[in-house]
């Protein structure tokens, strides 16, 4: 009996330490979208990332329906992270669009992370200037209904002076826009996306006579006017096949975001673990491949959390007006 108890003790005062250990964990929870998509596993391995190089710090990913539940699950506390849609984000914080009247004014941004890049595509024989504009009069499609391609190209194209009755909406995905457009069907769609997109590679790869038109800087001041969140994003030459200039096109960030109420030295780590660590961070993805320094502030339409600021100051990025945190007066 006496051995029993000997051999007991050591392993109750092993157990109270490790519940005790437990308790400096901080669990955090980053709300992505569906698991089919892109935003899923890069929050998964973003989350793998933190807890690796960060102590006391457990971050998990979990699936939902997209950027507006997103908003939703930060407001009521459900997730304490996001990756967001830059024009979700916008309306989030604004209280328009999807938040009409219900603004989520504690939003913060924590680091730009990829770009959604538009790809407006045309069939050649509709190309007039070579700029997004030249969709007016065609048979367009705008993306699956109540999708968040339908909500950026219409934003786009309200920027530009052009709604759904200068156009013959269709409501296609990716591949059914491409083949429509190779039937004769369809002249061009609304198809944003990390770069190459692979509908895209498609259509030049099998002879479709359309292209993907530019964006000029006067349109791009136009649509940030309606929702201040794209960014220039020029596709380098012989990203696609045959095509061998540079595209002048727009993107939209994906985005890390979370409260303001967060804590704040957490948050300071969170993107210097990404930065630190380029080399992992980019091999959780392709499109985490495009995850930098340089391009972390770009688009971002909420102001940074005071935590993100202070690493970006730190590391001595320039950081715009617009993105100074309310809570530094």
């Amino acid at each position: 009996e006496s051995s029993m108890k000997k051999w007991l003790a050591p392993l109750f005062i092993m157990l109270a330490i490790v519940l005790a250990g437990c308790g400096d964990t901080k669990y955090f929870s980053v709300a992505t979208a569906s698991s089919g998509g892109t935003y899923y596993p890069i929050g998964v391995g973003l989350g793998h990332l933190w807890t690796e190089q960060l102590d006391g710090i457990k971050v998990t990913g979990q699936s939902s329906a997209g950027s507006i539940e997103n908003i939703d699950l930060l407001r009521k506390g459900e997730a304490d992270l996001a990756i967001l849609q830059g024009l979700i984000g916008a309306q989030a914080i604004e209280g328009s669009g999807n938040f009409e009247g219900n603004a989520y004014e504690d939003l913060r941004s924590i680091t730009m992370l990829w770009g959604n890049v538009e790809h407006f595509v045309l069939m050649d024989d509709k190309v007039e200037t070579g700029t997004i504009s030249d969709i007016e009069g065609t048979t367009f499609s705008v993306g699956p209904q109540a999708s968040g391609t339908e909500q950026s190209t219409l934003t786009i194209m309200e920027g530009i002076g052009l709604t759904k009755e200068n156009i013959t909406p269709e409501y296609l995905g990716y591949g059914d826009t491409v083949s429509a457009m190779r039937d004769g069907r369809l002249d061009g769609g609304s198809l944003p996306a990390g770069v190459p997109v692979s509908s895209i590679m498609d259509m030049y790869a099998s002879g479709v006579k359309a292209t993907v038109l530019d964006v000029t800087d006067e349109q791009l001041e136009a649509i940030n006017s309606v929702y201040n969140t794209w960014y220039r994003y020029v596709i380098p030459a012989g990203t696609y096949p045959g095509v061998d200039e540079e595209i002048n096109t727009i993107a939209q960030p994906n985005f890390l975001a979370g409260s303001k109420d967060l804590d704040e030295e957490v948050v300071y780590q969170l993107p210097k673990a990404i930065f630190e660590n380029l080399e992992q961070v980019h091999s959780i993805h392709s499109s985490a491949e495009e995850v930098s320094l340089e391009t972390a502030l770009e688009g971002l339409p909420a102001p940074l959390h005071i935590g993100a600021y202070k690493y970006f100051e730190e590391v001595g990025l320039d950081i715009p007006e617009e993105l100074i945190p309310p809570e530094l007066d």
